[in-house]
């Protein structure tokens, strides 16, 4: 099942910070880190979008410490945009009231 998927402003901030990082290293002729990380991120939002949290190159599980901002009862789940690395990007994510639809709340290293 494919998903629709939504924006925080914060998440949109995020992406976008990211975006810069990687056309700055490109202007610069080198495809360094933070050209790998956005096309990690964008691989995993790619996912997300067309074959749902379930794939299992996403490791999506829920995430206790970051509160649902649609809905406080429901949960939040994270996503791996890298895994084994230090500092590995995560995509915070929730369900929409509406089926099919998923919101990304925040794009972020893990700690």
């Amino acid at each position: 099942m494919s998903f629709q998927i939504l924006w925080t402003p914060e998440a949109v901030a995020q992406f976008q910070e990211l975006r810069q990082a990687a056309e700055a290293a490109v202007r610069k002729g080198r495809k360094t880190k933070p050209f790998g990380f956005f096309q990690q991120v964008e691989g995993c939002i790619r996912k997300l979008s067309a074959q749902g949290p379930r794939h299992s190159g996403l490791h999506s599980d829920p995430f206790s410490s970051l509160p649902n901002p649609l809905n406080p009862e429901e949960k939040v789940f994270e996503s791996y945009a890298q895994n084994r690395t230090p500092g590995a990007y995560r995509v915070f994510w929730c369900y929409e009231p509406k089926q099919g639809q998923i919101t990304l709340i925040a794009i972020t290293s893990h700690p």
